[in-house]
């Protein structure tokens, strides 16, 4: 469980960074990100690649910038009023 947190978090962090929205996000959101982006990522991908606590990482990270990429559209639109 704790081992799934940290590479979450790990995958949330570098799909902040290759969107460029990793400084507007927590830790927290780093975590869910990654998680949610995970199930996204081998949903549509599939589990190929290396893994990492039962998570594909290339899917995962895929995933997650996909997920970081509608959020920040949805949500950005917002916070520029």
């Amino acid at each position: 469980m704790i081992w799934s947190l940290i590479v979450g978090a790990i995958i949330g962090a570098i799909a902040g960074a290759i969107t460029n929205k990793g400084e507007s996000m927590g830790w927290i959101s780093n975590i869910i990100a990654g998680l949610v982006g995970s199930a996204i990522g081998q949903g549509l991908l599939g589990h190929w690649g290396p893994s990492l606590a039962g998570m594909a990482i290339i899917p995962s990270i895929i995933g997650a910038v996909i997920l970081v990429l509608v959020v920040s559209m949805i949500f950005g639109s917002q916070v520029k009023r």
